[in-house]
């Protein structure tokens, strides 16, 4: 179980450290940032393929680490399916919340670094009400450990792939 989880982690890990453009590292970067136009829509179709790449990946992550019978697969599989797609539009936000912070570094305003903060913390609150929401729809169709065993599995992959993603954030830094 360990050597799947850290292989896929390894290779989200370098997924993300490997994407361009996700964050300005330095405010030099920023003059050599690419014109808007076919280069940004590349890096928004690797984005794109880079977020479906980590959803195959935590799909068979889960897989490998989640036994199922063959009923409880039957039943599974579409509510996680279903869960996924739910978690797609609060991962869209926290990108736009990367996104836009990305675009800002090094030029944002106290009132613009609040109100990513918050947009940033409303998108925790999002997911973690979600997981709350499908408990009990899981529940419906796994028993107790193995829905338990889902939720940790899901929130493992999920912190691992926070950690990655913030670790390459600059920190806010005052101008003062």
């Amino acid at each position: 179980m360990k050597n799947i989880i850290s292989a896929a982690l390894a290779f989200i890990g370098m997924c993300v450290f490997g994407s361009p453009r996700v964050v300005a590292q330095d405010t030099s970067s920023q003059s050599t940032a690419a014109a808007p136009g076919s280069a940004d829509v590349f890096t928004n179709q690797q984005f794109a393929l880079l977020l479906k790449d980590i959803r195959s990946i935590k799909k068979q992550v889960i897989a490998a680490n989640l036994t199922l019978t063959d009923s409880e697969a039957t039943k599974f599989w579409p509510v996680y399916e279903q869960y996924s797609a739910d978690f797609a539009k609060i991962n869209d936000a926290r990108a736009a919340v990367v996104k836009e912070y990305s675009e800002q570094y090094g030029t944002q305003t106290d009132e613009q670094a609040d109100s990513l903060v918050r947009r940033w913390l409303d998108v925790d609150i999002a997911a973690a009400q979600l997981r709350q929401k499908y408990v009990p729809i899981f529940r419906k169709v796994l028993p107790g450990k193995k829905a338990a065993t889902f939720f940790q599995l899901d929130r493992r992959i999920s912190m691992m792939i926070d950690v990655q993603l913030t670790s390459q954030l600059p920190l806010a830094q005052s101008q003062d």
